[in-house]
């Protein structure tokens, strides 16, 4: 009975602080995105003739993050019987977003004012030999430009 209250409690405790992490997470997902909203990204992979492009370069960044094992639980239940599987989604989500604001805050600190051809690649790490996702990576990149305006906003 002893072990049986020692891993409700644990269990419990993961429950908690796995909520505490990823909200903490989340609210400073969203205050960094309100900081980078004048960093444009688009998906195209030509730059418009109509920009003065003074400087080019490629932005990356990679994330890892995993899923704690409370929601790994819950998952595996969903798996049993169907169903959308939330905890997954919020994971994704928080690595996508999270890998996107990095090239945006690197493009920043070299003066870029958008970022062109961006893509996103993903890749699940399974933690085990049955194959279940221990965590989730994200890969963005794309090609951050430098236009005459933000250059001379730079130099001054």
């Amino acid at each position: 009975m002893v072990e049986f209250i020692i891993i409700l409690v644990l269990v419990v405790l993961g429950y908690i602080f796995g909520r505490l992490a990823e909200k903490r997470h989340y609210n400073s997902i969203l205050e960094r995105e309100k900081n980078t909203l004048q960093t444009q990204m688009v998906t195209l992979k030509t730059i418009p003739n109509t920009i003065d492009v003074k400087n080019s370069f490629l932005v990356t960044a990679n994330v890892v993050i995993s899923i704690d094992y409370f929601k790994r639980i819950l998952a595996g239940l969903k798996n049993i019987f169907g169903g959308r599987i939330t905890s997954y989604e919020s994971l994704l989500d928080r690595a996508r977003r999270e890998a996107v604001l990095r090239i945006k805050e690197l493009a920043i600190r070299h003066h870029a004012s958008a970022i062109y051809n961006v893509r996103l690649e993903t890749a699940s790490i399974s933690r085990s030999a049955r194959k279940s996702v221990g965590s989730v990576e994200v890969l963005a990149y794309g090609t951050a430009i430098v236009t005459d305006e933000i250059h001379r906003k730079a130099a001054s």
